[in-house]
């Protein structure tokens, strides 16, 4: 059946624009002429059905652009999915899992809702937005903020409440954005040349065989590669998590320790010593090269 552009926005519930809007991107395949008249067909319906279902899901415009040329697959748009934390779960009610491991299952907070509820300036939460400190998930295509960012954000103003002034706190943020951005792009480019690839050629690493308790990211068209994907995403996100945070908190402990070694007085190279010992703080690293190990 074909219709005219006023009946395709009609049974879309899109507008005329929006319509046009979407061929300009190449969205939408141009319209059958017949003279002056654009005639558009059941095609054009499914097509403008797919688009919604994909922006609801947060996908941007121009993922959604490479996703109906058929530049992304199916295993693109699973994983794609699954890292803006609102795919579908499979067999589910359309509701979004929750992202393994990153504390978002109960909270979905706009940025006013997000300063008001850490009690910080909105001027100070788009700061830090402004900085990448904060970094929003998208659910329905819209930016939400979780409980993790509710704590991050209360952390940045604990750091100011003792006295380190923004402009300082907004220079560290950005040189440490850069340089995470830059070791995540190395570390994607790792997944996608070791795990990603590997999958879509059909070699399964070991690892796959003894990942369990992931069952809500299986593909629900049983595509071995997408499930791989998702497996591996979702078993290596909490243990990259780890990893990093643990190099990164023992790195400033060692930083830290290491000044008060050489600006510190005896007094305070000692306190720092006997706070771990009773800490029991393991093996972190005492500032003359030795391991102060706990007592208890």
């Amino acid at each position: 059946m074909e219709m005219r552009v006023e009946q395709l926005s009609a049974q879309a519930d899109v507008s005329v624009d929006t319509i046009r809007y979407y061929q300009s991107k190449g969205l939408l395949d141009p319209p059958r002429r017949e003279g002056r008249i654009a005639w558009y067909s059941e095609g054009h319906l499914d097509r403008l059905a797919r688009i919604r279902s994909l922006q609801q899901r947060g996908f941007t415009l121009a993922t959604i652009a490479r996703l109906v040329s058929g530049e992304l697959d199916a295993a693109d748009e699973a994983l794609l999915g699954q890292l803006t934390g609102v795919a579908p779960a499979a067999g589910g009610d359309g509701a979004p899992p929750p992202v393994p491991g990153d504390g978002s299952e109960d909270v979905c907070l706009d940025l006013d809702q997000l300063a008001s509820v850490t009690g910080m300036p909105l001027a100070l939460v788009k700061a830090l937005e402004a900085e990448g400190l904060l970094i929003p998930t998208r659910v329905a295509g819209q930016p939400r903020y979780t409980e993790q960012d509710v704590a991050a954000s209360r952390a940045g103003l604990r750091l100011l409440e003792w006295g380190i002034p923004l402009t300082d706190l907004l220079d560290l943020a950005r040189r440490h954005n850069r340089a995470t951005e830059a070791t995540a792009r190395e570390a994607v480019e790792m997944f996608a040349r070791h795990i990603r690839e590997p999958l879509r050629s059909g070699v399964r690493p070991d690892a796959l065989e003894t990942v369990g308790g992931h069952e809500a990211l299986s593909d629900p068209t049983g595509d071995p590669a997408v499930d791989g994907l998702l497996q591996a995403y979702a078993d290596l996100l909490p243990a990259v998590n780890t990893l990093v945070g643990h190099h990164f908190a023992r790195t400033l402990v060692k930083v830290a320790l290491d000044h008060v070694e050489r600006e510190g007085s005896d007094e305070e190279r000692e306190a720092v010593r006997d706070r771990i010992r009773t800490d029991g703080s393991g093996d972190a690293p005492h500032p003359r090269g030795t391991t102060v190990r706990s007592s208890r």
